[in-house]
């Protein structure tokens, strides 16, 4: 049998992380299990101890959605996968419906849905491959579920759609996957990012990008959304949402917004830190309903493990990303920022994480 150990966060009596003896699951029917080589660090995994987000956790909890390592076991209905495979996959643990440390990836062993699974050629680094599950899932799930946008699912030959999707900070994880899944679909991508990162983004794909600091991007945006018709928005990143509320009166198209990350106090709170946060949360939430209403536009917040329950999460892991993999046709952006090696390093990566990256993905190795 395999020995686990685990970096479980602990929140009483201080918010740190403890490695420890975890125990070792057998996978389901469905499932597998992988030997970490590599794990992608993401903003939900410093956020929801501090925030407590999830009520549903009862911590000490393992966290971590991103695994890339090598399949050591499978599960009785299992055919896409065999023992040695190299493989990447997007860890669930923390969803409420699985709420199990046994299916998160800061640890050395990962039990995976095969759903959510994909092969990954032996040219490919575990270490470039751990930057794509979650940002992967989030993007996927924004742009392809019928209660989000709604769009052509992602091939290998994609159809023309004739439409424009703008993807709000196209540098991030989520938005450097958004590019590329829209584009895969037969669509066109309009993004925002700092200049610096306009390069980046053009080479994943995007038709044009945007100063997302420029005092005229609203006009700019509209300027260029001309003649053309809109297939939604996904934003990723502080005041994308309320300039694409302000953008959409002035488009032909769909009017639904796919919004990734939530809203924070434009000033850090030094005191009731959570208190303050979700009042401001609520503020905004109110706001935007009725400014939505006002203007027809649909949106809702994205949970980027949904896509693990309906047919998308197969569509994107099982039919799409292998073949894309394999054939040099998907990028695996952003570059990772490789912290070091070893669960101990999970802190770090952690706090490196919560300081802020550009166009890279925090990971450390296994």
């Amino acid at each position: 049998m395999f020995k686990n150990i685990a970096a479980y966060v602990v929140t009483e009596p201080q918010k740190h992380v403890e490695i420890r003896d975890a125990p070792y699951t057998k996978p389901a029917p469905n499932q597998l299990v992988i030997r970490n080589h590599a794990v992608g660090v993401n903003p939900i995994d410093w956020m929801l101890p501090m925030f407590g987000a999830f009520q549903h956790i009862k911590w000490p909890f393992v966290l971590g959605s991103d695994s890339a390592g090598e399949v050591v076991e499978i599960g009785t209905k299992v055919s896409r996968f065999q023992v040695g495979d190299r493989v990447v996959g997007q860890a669930i643990g923390y969803d409420e419906k699985i709420n199990t440390s046994n299916q998160s990836s800061f640890q050395i062993y990962t039990v995976l849905l095969e759903d959510m699974t994909s092969h990954i050629p032996d040219q490919l680094p575990y270490e470039q491959a751990s930057v794509l599950p979650l940002g992967l899932g989030t993007a996927a799930t924004g742009l392809f579920q019928q209660d989000h946008l709604a769009l052509h699912l992602p091939s290998i030959n994609p159809i023309a759609q004739g439409k424009v999707v703008i993807v709000w900070g196209g540098s991030t994880s989520v938005g450097a996957n958004a590019i590329q899944l829209a584009i895969a679909a037969g669509y066109e991508v309009f993004t925002t990012c700092s200049p610096r990162n306009f390069e980046f983004c053009k080479s994943l794909g995007a038709a044009q990008c945007f100063d997302y600091k420029s005092p005229t991007i609203r006009a700019d945006i509209t300027r260029a959304l001309t003649g053309k018709i809109v297939a939604g928005a996904m934003t990723i990143g502080d005041g994308g949402a309320e300039a694409i509320m302000d953008i959409f009166p002035h488009c032909q198209g769909d009017k639904a917004i796919a919004m990734v990350s939530f809203p924070k106090p434009p000033h850090t709170p030094q005191r009731f830190v959570t208190a303050q946060t979700i009042f401001y949360f609520l503020k905004f939430v109110v706001l935007s309903t009725l400014k939505a209403r006002m203007r027809n536009i649909r949106w809702k917040f994205v949970n980027g493990s949904t896509l693990a329950f309906n047919s998308v999460g197969k569509a994107v892991y099982g039919d799409y990303l292998d073949l894309a993999l394999e054939k040099g046709m998907y990028q695996c952006k952003p570059d990772a920022m490789v912290v070091g090696h070893g669960l101990e390093k999970v802190q770090e990566a952690l706090d490196v994480q919560r300081k802020g990256v550009s166009a890279r993905k925090v990971v450390f190795t296994l």
